[in-house]
């Protein structure tokens, strides 16, 4: 998916996503920070390959692990899917790393689904 204006003349940002939805968040970084995409997986090794700049990843991946792999890939955020559990390191990490870190209750097909949703009403 690529970023396209919303109907306001932003592109959406984590801030936006949060307002519009359900999802909580856990470090907020950069909240002006543009979603690109989505983009879903658990296997960090896909993920840095595959994701992208800007993407907000869904994963139940909550360790300090995907706080570097998120840096890495520059990625706007981080939403952890099914209430998966975080761990106070990761928090404290993506604090110093700048990630913006997210949380749904929700599984990941549902979250990334309502998230693409929610872009594609909003753009």
């Amino acid at each position: 998916m690529t970023v396209r204006k919303n109907k306001g003349g932003d592109f959406m940002t984590v801030e936006k996503i949060i307002e519009l939805s359900e999802l909580s968040p856990l470090v907020l970084a950069d909240a002006k920070r543009e979603i690109d995409g989505i983009y879903c997986c658990d296997l960090l090794s896909v993920v840095m390959s595959k994701a992208f700049s800007g993407c907000a990843w869904v994963t139940i991946m909550g360790n300090i692990n995907a706080v570097a792999v998120a840096s890495l890939d520059d990625m706007s955020c981080i939403i952890l899917a099914d209430g998966a559990a975080v761990d106070e390191l990761m928090l404290t990490k993506a604090r110093e790393q700048d990630v913006n870190v997210l949380q749904s209750n929700q599984p990941i097909f549902e979250t990334a689904l309502m998230i693409h949703e929610l872009i594609k009403e909003n753009v």
